[in-house]
């Protein structure tokens, strides 16, 4: 199924004390670039995301982070005695440097001192790092099934558009082989009249020379050429759509191939109105190309 390279995922969960969250966050780029924010205490993880990710990735900037901390239930509470004599003396010092300026400070209790940052710790429990991680990598599993789930609900709503976005390339280059038929009967014409101005000033013309830029004219307003080679990269991009796999690097080649046929078409043109369906072509094709940046 066709994916977007655009996603995001969250899945938290908690364990041994600890509550953890992943994010993964994605958007379009030319290779996979994973960018990773994961605790360097766990060993062995980065590597084992890596492996995950790359099993269900191929393109796209995404941006994988953990987040780990305390589940918020209460450990054994101990009192930091370094801490504390630290405390103390500084809180003697400020004492005997107020007396020397006259200063008296109200006495502390031991309920203000003992709620200073930094005087009480928790003992949490050990973590079984082995379990944890096991847990961890299951939750990131989790999420990452839920970004890809989302970035081919938006490769399928992507594959719509191009879809129709294609049909409508088609129905242009239709129309422009219409006008172009009915151009050479105009052109014939204007050819005709074009001629027999100049046969009437000069009095010598040399037959092969009017034959030979005739030809030329010719060539460099035929778009037949133009017109089935737009043929051809719509057929190749509509099997591109059915194909399973990345597809994005191939449709972006032909929406260049696409692009070069519709400038060469209104270059050719010589017709208002066929320049007019060119120029409704390329708007279709920069259209199309900005949606397949984010196929993957």
């Amino acid at each position: 199924m066709r994916q977007s390279m655009t996603g995001f995922a969250s899945v938290a969960g908690q364990g041994q004390g600890l509550q953890w969250l992943w994010e993964l966050r994605g958007v379009n780029g030319k290779g996979l670039d994973l960018r990773l924010r994961l605790p360097d205490w766990i060993e062995g993880l980065e590597p084992q995301v890596r492996v995950m990710a790359h099993e269900s990735l191929a393109r796209g900037n995404v941006q994988i982070s953990l987040k780990i901390g305390s589940d918020g239930a209460e450990g054994t509470l101990r009192l930091d005695h370094a801490q504390l004599s630290a405390v103390l003396e500084a809180m003697s010092e400020i004492e005997a440097q107020a007396m020397e300026r006259g200063l008296s400070l109200a006495p502390s209790t031991a309920a203000e001192i003992v709620g200073l940052r930094g005087l009480m710790t928790s003992e949490a429990a050990e973590v079984d790092q082995a379990t944890f991680k096991a847990t961890i990598l299951d939750g990131f599993k989790a999420a990452l099934s839920q970004f890809t789930e989302m970035r081919r609900a938006e490769g399928a709503a992507l594959t719509t558009i191009l879809t129709r976005q294609l049909d409508e390339i088609a129905d242009l280059t239709a129309r422009s082989e219409a006008l172009a038929k009915a151009r050479e009967a105009q052109q014939a014409e204007r050819l005709r009249a074009q001629l027999s101005r100049v046969t009437d000033t000069v009095d010598t013309v040399d037959p092969a020379r009017i034959a030979q830029e005739l030809a030329l004219i010719a060539v460099k307003s035929d778009v037949t050429e133009e017109l089935d080679r737009l043929r051809a990269h719509v057929d190749a991009a509509r099997a591109l759509l059915t194909e399973t796999g990345p597809i994005g690097r191939k449709l972006d080649f032909l929406m260049q191939e696409f692009n070069r046929e519709a400038n060469t078409l209104c270059s050719k043109s010589g017709d208002a109105a066929l320049t007019q369906v060119g120029l409704a072509l390329k708007t279709t094709i920069d259209q199309m190309r900005e949606q397949v940046q984010n196929v993957e």
